[in-house]
């Protein structure tokens, strides 16, 4: 018996689709946008799954850049070549450029006021805990990597004292335990 294809995954219908959807997950990005990404890209439009995103996410952090400029512009050359990379980066800084310098000539005029200083603060934490909560969703993804969890923690935690407490250039923290990292995991998938 010959198995039933498998559905067409979603995926951006257009250019203009792209460049909203982008522009709209950029509005929503205020201070953390992880959580953001993930909900909108895996959950809410499927068009990455949660190990795609991980990887993708991944590579889009180790560029110089922005990391969510970064994947929008992979995902965009991704369906769409070039040209969807160009709309997916627009989507992501036109309008949003727009709304920072409007509200940077509004905070000139309040900054020294108390109230907003503790209203910044305060979305600052919220910020810190989307954060945590995207890193706890996609924990699931851990169980299918090549590497150990423990190996994995081990290096984050290592990562953790290098750069918080002795303060190494996260630089060479990135090409080292991102070398070592890549080292072992290479050598769990080799047969």
């Amino acid at each position: 018996m010959i198995p039933a294809p498998s559905p067409p995954r979603p995926a951006p219908l257009s250019l203009t689709d792209l460049f909203v959807s982008f522009t709209w997950l950029a509005l929503q990005g205020f201070g953390g946008v992880l959580a953001v990404v993930q909900r909108e890209l895996v959950e809410r439009k499927g068009w990455l799954t949660p190990d795609e995103f991980i990887e993708d996410w991944a590579v889009a952090q180790v560029m110089p850049g922005p990391n969510v400029v970064n994947l929008s512009m992979m995902i965009g050359g991704r369906y769409f070549g070039l040209a969807g990379a160009m709309a997916a980066l627009a989507g992501m800084l036109a309008v949003p450029l727009v709304l920072i310098l409007l509200l940077a000539l509004l905070h000139a005029q309040v900054a020294s006021d108390p109230h907003v200083a503790g209203a910044l603060r305060g979305m600052a934490a919220v910020s810190a805990g989307l954060i945590g909560a995207a890193g706890l969703k996609l924990t699931g993804a851990l169980a299918r990597n090549p590497m150990p969890l423990a190996w994995g923690a081990a290096i984050a935690a290592t990562g953790f004292v290098l750069v918080a407490l002795l303060q190494v250039p996260l630089i060479y923290v990135l090409f080292g335990l991102g070398g070592v990292s890549c080292v072992l995991t290479y050598r769990r998938l080799k047969p």
